[in-house]
């Protein structure tokens, strides 16, 4: 295999990388604390820490073995700078035009969704103010139109006392009423209401709750917290047990760590892999590093359909629901927008002409309200299989937890056998795997049958074996002075 020359990344990109890692961090830290807190790779970290101590006027620290200590003792800020007013308000203008732009992307299905429900409740008020006007013409008294405007008033007190924050009606996650409720002094009720905002509600009611976004670095963090925490020495198995990366993506994925990190494979007599990585241990923490949580601790769950209450979603299936048989109202009264002005201006429903299409009131929130409800439904649909495939997911972890506690010099020669590994596989997965599933797993771990074992299929890992052999003899002599920075013989800020 061909390995490409590694490409640097530019400063101002890494120390905005570092800038986010490394705040809230106080004190001294060296290049390898940078490189394993955000993930980036030396020489990317070397660059972008230079590149913020000129930024924040950090300082600079050499000690005795050549190592830099870097320290930032304002932080991420600058308090020597100040801001005119001007760039106070122009930066406030900015940020509300950027909010309000990102309000209407995230926000244009409950737009659209509330738009209609408010222009179909005023054709239906408009409807009764013709009425009444028509009869008032024909029976000369005023009571058609009371009915009218009584409705109307009851539509808008509907609407008050539905949203209006001191009602006892208000939708909150905890009622005004509840013994945990409490009132703070912006008036809402309830400490533990539920904050989200309506259109991401209705955002999550159609396309499922938004997932939380993934760290894209966040295997190289994790194999650098077990390489910090096993005395900078690890194997392919420590890998997948942080990462749960197959040994076929772990393996390439160390080549390139060790171009970005300063690393080097040995291999033992006995033909165990083991890499070193002696630069990344160095750190200024009295604490030893804390290894991370196997990728099997924490069990993959199925995330619910929508996220909301069922106070919520009925609200929404209402709303669209109600959209859905005013289109049809519409299409079948030809409220087309001539129609619409026709109506506006008094005009009763019985003399509208019959004529045209309703385009605006009718196909389109027809098939907008189609839509919306057929794509909860696909999800609902879409869940079992999403289920299985978590299932499997968690099962193959679990075959990962079976092999990989059972093998290596220090938990000894416990058999790995297929009974074993199938009520792994049930017990996470929810029922018993095919044989192929199992061999397919043991193939990918580089496990062998046993043909020497009794009774019953045994698997042997020869080379995770020998390399947990090697892995502690290494660790063993691996000395304690290699994570020591040195003592400090020049400070920029004595």
């Amino acid at each position: 295999m061909t390995l490409k020359s590694p490409k640097l990344m530019e400063a101002r990109r890494a120390a905005g990388i570092l800038e986010s890692a490394l705040r809230g961090h106080t004190g001294d830290l060296t290049l390898a604390d940078a490189s394993a807190k955000s993930g980036l790779p030396l020489r990317d970290a070397e660059s972008g820490l230079h590149f913020l101590v000129s930024e924040y006027r950090g300082h600079l620290k050499a000690t005795s073995e050549g190592e830099l200590l870097f320290r930032f003792p304002h932080g991420f800020t600058r308090p020597w700078e100040t801001r005119t007013r001007l760039e106070r308000a122009l930066g406030a203008v900015v940020r509300g035009a950027a909010g309000v732009a990102r309000f209407v992307v995230r926000a244009w299905i409950a737009i659209v969704l509330i738009a209609y429900v408010v222009i179909f409740v005023g054709i239906l008020i408009a409807q009764l103010f013709a009425r009444s006007s028509s009869d008032s013409r024909e029976h000369g008294s005023f009571s058609g139109s009371f009915a009218s405007y009584l409705l109307f008033r009851m539509v808008l007190d509907a609407i008050f006392w539905t949203f209006h924050p001191f009602s006892p009606f208000v939708w909150t996650a905890d009622p005004p009423w509840s013994s945990s409720a409490s009132y703070d002094r912006r008036g809402a009720f309830g400490q533990r209401r539920d904050e989200t905002p309506f259109y991401e509600k209705v955002n999550r009611f159609f396309f499922g709750p938004t997932p939380a976004p993934r760290d894209p670095l966040e295997d190289e963090k994790l194999i650098l917290a077990e390489i910090r925490a096993q005395r900078g020495r690890i194997g392919l198995a420590d890998v997948m047990r942080v990462t749960g990366l197959s040994r076929d993506e772990a393996d390439p994925l160390m080549a390139r760590l060790m171009l970005d990190y300063d690393g080097t494979a040995d291999v033992s007599e006995e033909g165990g892999i083991v890499y070193r990585f002696e630069a990344i241990r160095r750190t200024t923490a009295e604490a030893p590093s804390r290894a991370p949580a196997p990728v099997w601790a924490k069990r993959e769950e199925l995330p619910p359909l929508t996220g909301n209450g069922p106070g919520v979603n009925a609200l929404i299936v209402a709303l669209n629901g109600f959209n859905l048989l005013m289109s049809l109202y519409a299409l079948g009264a030809h409220l087309t927008l001539d129609n619409l002005g026709l109506l506006a201006r008094g005009v009763p429903m019985a003399e509208l002409p019959a004529t045209g299409t309703a385009v605006a009131l009718g196909v389109v929130p027809l098939v907008f309200s189609l839509a919306l409800f057929a794509l909860p439904l696909g999800r609902a649909l879409l869940r079992p299989l999403k289920r299985r495939r978590l299932a499997r997911r968690n099962a193959r972890r679990a075959v990962l937890r079976a092999i990989l506690t059972r093998v290596g010099a220090r938990q000894g020669r416990e058999p790995i056998t297929e009974a074993v590994l199938q009520r792994a596989w049930q017990d996470a997965a929810g029922e018993a795997p095919r044989s192929e599933e199992i061999t397919r797993e043991v193939v990918a771990l580089g496990g062998d049958v046993d043909l020497e074992a009794g009774e019953g299929i045994r698997y042997r890992f020869p080379d995770l074996e020998t390399e947990a052999k090697a892995l502690e003899a290494e660790r063993e002599a691996a000395s304690e002075e290699e994570a020591r920075p040195g003592k400090v013989i020049f400070s920029s800020d004595a």
